[in-house]
C-alpha cells in the first residue's frame, strides 16, 4: 500500500443510493448498535459515483463483528442473512432489497484460493487487503468520501487500475485477481495498462489453473460484458492469460468483428456469444468449452447450437431459405449463428443484407405441421418406427415447399409417403 497520505474528505453528495429509504434503514439499525462511525458505504458504489456511472450493488463496510450486524439488524426488524459470515458478510434486506454488510478484515494467511482473515476496527487495515486502488474507497453515510490509498479517487477518474502494494503480493493472496485486472480494465481502463500489474498477470499465470471454475467463469462473462472488451481481450492474449483460461482461444478476429457489430449496428451487448465467438469454433470445441467453465446448462446448449455447421449461412439467403433455417434451427439458434457467420464474414459492406436475415427471423412466425402421429394411424400404419418415419418425410416436403398452409395438402402428401413405405 502507497504510504501516501490519504487524500482529503471530499463529498460525493446526495446519491440515490445513499437516499434510498431502504438504505438508510440498514445504516440507522448499524448505527443504533455502533454508533456514528461504524458503518461507510464502500467499493463499486463509491467508485462509480466519483466517475458519475449508477451503482450496481450497494455494499457496506462496518467495524462491528458478524454477530453484532445480526443483531442490530434483527432489533431493527430487518432480514439478516449468513451469506459469507466465515469472511465477515452478513446480507442484510431492506425494502426487498439486498445489502451486502461485511465486517472490517485482515489476512492472517492465504493461499491463492481462499483466506483466513480477522476481523478488526481499522479502516486502514480493511483497504489494504483489497485488490485495487479505485475499489478501496468508502463514503460516510452523509456523502464524505475517504480514499485510504491516496490514489483511489484519481485512479478511478484517470482510467487506471493499479493493485494496491506489490501485484504479485495481490495475485498470490487469490490467483483470480489477475482475471479481475482485466475485467476492472475492460470496464473502467484507458491508456496504457499499468506496467507492473500486466507484468505480475504474465508471470503468475500459469497459477491459474485448477481456480473454481465458477469463479472463472462468473469473471470471464463479467469481462465480455463490457462495452468493448477488446483492448482487455487483446491484453490477456498478449500475456498468454486467455490461453491459460481458455485453450484454444485463438479467434480474435471473429471476436473483435462481433464485439463491433454489436456497438455499430446492432445495439447490444451479449457476453455468452461473445464467448462463443471467442473460444467455440465447433460443436465440440463449444462443449469442452462449457465443461471447463462449469456453465450451466441453459448457457451450455447455447454455444454448442451457436457453433453447429449446418445450414450453412451466408448473406445472400434467399426468404425463403431463411424460413427454411429459422424452423430448423429455431429463430433464438439461428439469430446467433447469424451474428457469428457475420462476424467472422469480415465483410462490413454486407452489413445491410445480414441484418436483412436477422429482421425476417425476428417478424417471421414458424407455422405448426398440420399434420399428426395420429393421422398416420389412421391411414393403417401401426404404432412404432414406421409411424415417425412417415411423418419425418411428410414434414421434409412441406418444409421443401415452404409450408403451404393447407392442411388438406399435407394429409394428401402424407397418404403418398405411406403408400410408400412398404412392409
Amino acid at each position: 500500500m502507497s504510504s501516501a497520505p490519504p487524500a482529503p474528505a471530499a463529498d460525493i453528495g446526495a446519491q440515490p443510493w445513499i437516499v434510498d429509504p431502504a438504505a438508510r434503514a440498514v445504516i440507522e439499525a448499524l448505527q443504533a448498535k455502533g454508533g456514528p462511525g461504524c458503518v461507510r458505504f464502500v467499493g463499486g458504489c463509491v467508485r462509480n459515483a466519483v466517475i458519475g456511472l449508477p451503482a450496481d450493488d450497494i455494499d457496506l463496510a462496518t467495524t462491528l463483528t458478524p454477530d453484532e450486524v445480526t443483531a442490530a439488524l434483527e432489533a431493527a426488524t430487518l432480514k439478516a442473512a449468513p451469506t459469507g459470515v466465515e469472511h465477515g458478510t452478513i446480507t442484510a434486506i431492506s425494502g426487498r432489497k439486498p445489502f451486502e454488510v461485511t465486517t472490517l478484515r485482515r489476512d492472517v494467511s492465504t493461499d491463492g484460493r481462499r483466506a483466513v482473515v480477522a476481523f478488526t476496527t481499522d479502516w486502514n487495515q480493511d483497504a489494504r487487503r483489497r485488490d485495487f486502488r479505485l475499489n478501496a474507497l468508502y463514503a460516510d453515510p452523509d456523502g464524505r468520501l475517504h480514499d485510504p490509498t491516496g490514489h483511489g479517487v484519481d485512479d478511478a477518474r484517470a482510467g487506471r487500475v493499479v493493485f494496491i502494494g506489490d501485484p504479485m503480493a495481490r495475485i498470490r493472496e487469490d490467483y483470480l485477481r489477475i482475471l479481475r485486472f482485466f475485467r476492472f480494465f475492460a470496464w473502467f481502463g484507458r491508456g496504457e495498462p499499468d506496467a507492473a500489474a500486466l507484468a505480475a498477470c504474465k508471470a503468475l499465470k500459469g497459477m491459474l489453473a485448477g481456480r473454481s471454475a465458477e469463479r472463472t467463469q462468473k469473471e470471464l462473462l463479467k469481462l465480455l460484458a463490457a462495452d468493448d472488451p477488446r483492448p482487455a481481450a487483446r491484453l490477456m492474449a498478449s500475456t498468454g492469460v486467455l490461453a491459460a483460461i481458455l485453450p484454444g482461444a485463438t479467434d480474435l478476429p471473429r471476436f473483435e468483428a462481433l464485439v463491433e457489430i454489436e456497438r455499430s449496428v446492432l445495439g447490444v451487448c451479449d457476453a455468452e456469444l461473445r464467448l462463443a465467438a471467442l473460444a467455440a469454433p465447433d460443436a465440440k470445441t463449444a462443449a469442452l468449452l462449457a465443461e471447463r467453465l462449469r456453465l450451466s446448462n441453459a448457457q451450455r446448449e447455447r454455444l454448442v447450437a451457436a457453433a453447429g455447421a449446418e445450414p450453412n449461412l451466408s448473406s445472400w439467403m434467399s426468404p425463403r431459405q431463411v424460413r427454411r433455417a429459422v424452423y430448423r434451427l429455431g429463430a433464438k439458434v439461428f439469430a446467433d449463428r447469424v451474428k457469428l457467420a457475420w462476424a467472422a464474414s469480415n465483410a462490413p459492406k454486407a452489413a445491410p443484407q445480414w441484418r436483412g436475415l436477422l429482421t425476417l427471423a425476428e417478424v417471421w412466425v414458424p407455422p405448426t405441421f398440420p399434420v399428426t402421429g395420429e393421422d398416420v394411424t389412421e391411414l393403417g400404419v401401426e404404432a412404432g418406427p414406421r409411424v415417425g418415419r412417415a411423418l419425418r418425410e411428410t414434414e421434409d416436403w412441406w418444409i421443401d415447399e415452404d409450408f403451404p398452409p393447407a392442411r388438406e395438402l399435407a394429409l394428401e402428401r402424407l397418404k403418398a409417403v405411406v403408400a410408400g413405405l412398404g412392409d
